[in-house]
């Protein structure tokens, strides 16, 4: 976007010394101390702190009958920093030349290098002209960088570019969907769900998400069953083999077939009585490759699942080291991404790293190319790693703090294995039949041959206890001993039962979500995006529509009454379905291919008919559905009827459901 009606020549890294002062505008004053410094006195560096303006939290903010307008204000202590640009721009203007019209200035618009970063641009170019900062000889132009470094940023200064109106117009529609969704739908639920709070069009799924999963928790009665385990010892002074009873009577047992103590207790006497011997005996060697680099889901994910960080945890500390905590360049690169790709000179360094640090066999003879299977991932985007791939976690020493030197980790070993060789692991089965052949016992194992990426990203076992890992043979010692005793035995071979053991399971309910497999599910539908999913687990939780017990995510009370709610009368809006075409919709205006204004006016027409709908529904109405489908939930025992002597009507069972929150 050139204001001036040309666009600057650059012809070096830098602007010509000839030109006169650039004002560079970045989001955090962080960064812009950093950048200061990388780009010296012929620039005065500013931070905007995020969005400048936004839309106002009232109805009236987007006019749908007037083609979608909007009207923006300023964000809170916007004003300052708005005057303090200006102020610089006016120097730039007037810092050659002689302080008379002044030469004309640049601008050079440096936020973050996503759809979010490309609005606050778009937003302080449209105030700066409106308030007359943008002189007609003003030179504006806008630069992104994935890496807080000073090549990276000197880099981007030499390839400067206009504003991505796609982008922008996607981050509008985005916006005034929300708007939308949220200043119509949340009144509805203050009329008709008192303690409802607010709805939202990604949020509302998301909770979808977990109440569902919080009724299946509910509905699920256990059921107990047996397994029989049986340990083997080929002779006298050989390790243990452990094997389970898979066969009896030349039929393979289902799963939980054994449903009784005694029917158990039948089979180990029946196993303790028999003489076996190796039936056959498999072995193969199987290769596993290493993940892709981390996208913020998948670092999310990881984050939780190895380091028990929650997705706002992980994203504040990412913050930090892609800022350069403590001083210094960016130690990650930008962290809301939902792109594989890495830089082929970041490639070469992740390479050149792991070879040294492990050896030649550890890197695959080229290198390893990933792309994302996401429609419209944010491509100019690498995958999260670390800028200087040669800079260990241990060379960290006290720069970061302990969170930052947990992730520091994790990114770091993530970017290292996604470039090494596979893993080789060798799996090996053996089968054992009694004389008459009416039981058979299958004992497996695996080992480790060749560790490859394991060497580095290898969490699984990272963080279990060497007690844990003895006592299930996870342990790579213990493990590659199992295996050895498996491959060592011979087909025809007699084998010596030491015991047989009866082991008692209950079924288990499916398991709650954790933020790590609600980010993994919502990603997988296709609804939301990278920057999106925090905050979206931070808006439940503060709603306190979904409460955090420990990892769990359990859907209170009032989640599943509004969730039921959404469910029964705005079911097109948290479809999963509606949801994921809707993204990608907003997708096809970031990408150029819709006209934002269009999706809107698709959206608003039918849901405008089902909000105005709504006034025909009564509170009671409501309650009455939320008792037909909650009722069972809420109170185990049938609901009381109401009758003269209670003194109620028929309309009086409304507050039952109510009553719970």
């Amino acid at each position: 976007m050139v204001w001036a009606g040309r666009r600057a020549s650059y012809t070096s890294r830098l602007p010509p010394p000839s030109a006169a002062k650039a004002v560079v505008i970045v989001e955090s004053p962080t960064k812009a101390t950093k950048i200061q410094r990388f780009l010296g006195e012929d620039y005065t560096v500013l931070a905007s702190y995020g969005h400048v303006r936004d839309l106002p939290a009232r109805n009236g903010s987007v006019d749908p009958d007037n083609d979608f307008a909007l009207k923006w204000e300023l964000t809170r202590n916007a004003g300052s920093r708005m005057a303090d640009i200006e102020a610089a721009l006016w120097g730039a203007r007037h810092a050659r030349g002689g302080g008379g019209g002044g030469g004309g200035a640049s601008l050079v618009l440096a936020t973050d290098p996503d759809r979010e970063g490309e609005a606050i641009s778009w937003h302080l170019a449209e105030l700066l002209a409106a308030r007359g900062a943008i002189g007609p000889l003003t030179r504006v132009s806008r630069v992104a960088f994935s890496e807080i470094t000073k090549d990276a940023v000197l880099e981007a200064m030499a390839q400067p570019r206009e504003l991505a109106v796609p982008l922008v117009h996607a981050y509008l529609a985005r916006r005034v969907l929300d708007y939308l969704v949220g200043f119509q739908l949340s009144p509805v639920l203050w009329r008709r769900l008192p303690g409802a709070r607010s709805a939202g069009r990604v949020q509302s799924v998301a909770l979808r998400l977990v109440a569902e999963r919080e009724a299946e928790v509910d509905a699920f009665k256990p059921t107990e069953y047996w397994s029989i385990d049986v340990e083997l010892r080929a002779h006298e002074g050989s390790p243990p083999v452990l094997a389970t009873l898979t066969h009896v009577d030349g039929k393979k047992l289902p799963e939980m077939a054994i449903r009784s103590a005694d029917d158990a207790a039948a089979l180990v006497a029946r196993v303790e009585e028999s003489e076996f011997k190796v039936k056959d005996v498999s072995s193969k060697v199987v290769s596993r490759s290493p993940p892709p680099p981390f996208t913020t889901s998948t670092m999310q994910q990881d984050a939780s699942r190895w380091l028990g960080f929650g997705a706002t945890r992980t994203m504040v500390t990412a913050q930090r080291l892609y800022e350069g905590a403590g001083g210094g360049e960016g130690l990650i690169t930008y962290m809301r991404t939902d792109g594989l790709q890495l830089a082929p000179s970041a490639v070469a360094s992740i390479r050149s790293t792991a070879e040294r640090t492990f050896g030649a066999d550890y890197i695959p003879p080229s290198p390893r190319v990933y792309k994302s299977r996401a429609k419209n991932a944010q491509e100019a985007h690498e995958a999260v790693r670390p800028t200087r791939p040669g800079l260990s976690p241990g060379q960290l020493g006290g720069r970061v703090d302990a969170d930052g030197a947990q992730l520091y980790d994790l990114v770091w070993r993530r970017a290292l294995a996604c470039q090494m060789s596979n893993a080789a692991v060798e799996q090996v089965g053996v089968n054992f039949e009694n004389a008459d052949a009416s039981l058979r016992l299958r004992a497996t194992g695996s080992a480790v041959r060749f560790p490859g990426f394991l060497k580095v990203y290898d969490f699984s076992s990272r963080f279990r206890s060497s007690e844990d890992q003895q006592e299930d043979g996870s342990g790579s010692a213990s493990a590659a001993a199992a295996a050895e005793a498996l491959v060592a035995l011979q087909p025809a071979q007699a084998v010596q039962v030491l015991r047989a053991l009866p082991l008692q399971h209950t079924t288990r309910p499916p398991p709650r979500y954790s933020e790590a497999s609600l980010i993994k599910a919502l990603e997988e539908l296709g609804i939301g995006r990278p920057s999106t999913y925090a905050a979206i687990l931070s808006v439940l939780q503060a709603r306190g529509y979904v409460l955090k017990e420990g990892r769990s995510l359990q859907c209170s009370p009032l989640g599943r009454v509004l969730s039921a709610f959404l469910v029964h009368y705005f079911s097109k809006y948290v479809d999963y379905g509606f949801t994921r075409d809707m993204e990608e919709q907003l997708d096809d205006v970031s990408g150029g291919r819709r006209e934002w204004r269009e999706v809107m006016l698709s959206f608003w027409g039918p849901f405008s008919k089902d909000i105005n709908g709504m006034a025909t529904i009564s509170i009671t109405d409501v309650f009455n559905v939320l008792d037909d489908v909650l009722g069972p939930h809420f109170f185990r025992a049938p609901l009381p009827t109401t009758g003269a002597a209670g003194g109620g009507d028929a309309g009086s069972d409304v507050g039952s459901v109510a009553s719970c929150w």
